[in-house]
């Protein structure tokens, strides 16, 4: 099993940037995918970025060139910097451990708001 913990969310303006970071319960370093989604009040969940074992990345459109994902092995951590943040980034933001864009584990959330 594995239970990924976020952290990292938070308040910030516009145009501003935060680091959210995914720690999770066991070593990283064989599970295939973990990445990020998010979910805004009366939103579905959807795909933010994803990064394989082997380091391929992925990104939502929307976050294209202003988020980037990376994991560190031996810290048993995902990592997603957030750039150039707006206010329809706002949401709570999921890890997750799975294959590809298919989660087996979530996290508990961590929320973002950016305020305009």
């Amino acid at each position: 099993q594995v239970r990924p913990v976020e952290s990292g969310g938070g308040l910030v303006q516009a145009g501003g940037s935060l680091r959210l970071s995914c720690a999770a319960s066991r070593s990283i370093s064989s599970i295939n995918t973990m990445g990020w989604y998010r979910q805004a009040p009366r939103n579905e969940r959807e795909k933010v970025a994803s990064i394989t074992s082997g380091g391929s990345t992925n990104y939502a459109n929307s976050v294209k060139g202003r988020f980037t994902i990376s994991r560190d092995n031996a810290k048993n951590t995902v990592y997603l910097q957030m750039n150039s943040l707006k206010p329809e980034d706002t949401a709570v933001y999921y890890c997750y451990a799975g294959v590809l864009w298919n989660p087996t584990y979530w996290g508990q959330g961590t929320q973002v708001t950016v305020s305009s």
